[in-house]
């Protein structure tokens, strides 16, 4: 069998060409077709941090002693898990 690429005489059984490296079949998996980013899920996650932060301050303000330690890590719990939401659906 010839290269496809140079022409150079390889195996019949080659996966590349060992002069030039060019692969001697198409490959089978065509890569995805990148999608077009949109601005809506960013949009939502700025929204619904600044929510979480809206709460905080009014529940924070609410309370004369302040806000319980349980609602703060709630409310930061709540903000990582969006947070994290986001990275995990960026990469896909």
């Amino acid at each position: 069998m010839n290269c496809r690429q140079c022409g150079t005489e390889i195996a019949d059984k080659a996966l590349i060409c060992y002069k030039c490296g060019a692969a001697t079949t198409d490959p089978v998996y065509q890569p995805a077709k990148s999608r077009p980013r949109s601005r809506t899920g960013l949009i939502v996650t700025f929204a619904g941090l600044v929510l979480l932060a809206i709460v905080a301050i009014v529940l924070a303000r609410s309370s004369p002693s302040g806000t319980p330690p349980a609602v703060t890590y709630i409310v930061a719990v709540v903000a990582i898990v969006i947070v994290a939401l986001r990275a995990y659906a960026r990469r896909r």
